[in-house]
């Protein structure tokens, strides 16, 4: 099994899986995903993208949650300990560069 240091975990009600209805997955360096809404997948609008991030510092992991490239919240954790979590909105992210 591989080890991601970004792991997310997708409830739904169209999951079948055991009583929760959850599904998950791994990422590695940059998860996004886009949320659209509507009546199905052929009359569907963008609604929010979210991102999540991680960066390796030399002392510890820094990741990032950004709503429509805008920094919500931001954590610290080292040695597998969670260290700082702070809310941090209103910062812009930008695809090329900060992560």
């Amino acid at each position: 099994m591989h080890s991601y240091p970004i792991w997310n975990d997708v409830q739904a009600c169209i999951y079948k899986n055991g009583s929760n209805g959850a599904k998950s997955y791994g990422v590695k360096n940059e998860g996004i995903v886009n949320v659209k809404i509507g009546t199905s997948k052929s009359n569907s609008h963008d609604f929010l993208t979210h991102t999540t991030t991680v960066k390796k510092h030399d002392h510890c992991r820094e990741f990032r949650f950004y709503v429509d490239n805008v920094l919500v919240k931001r954590a610290f954790v080292k040695d597998g300990v969670l260290i700082e979590n702070q809310k941090e909105v209103g910062f812009h992210y930008e695809q090329k560069g900060l992560l």
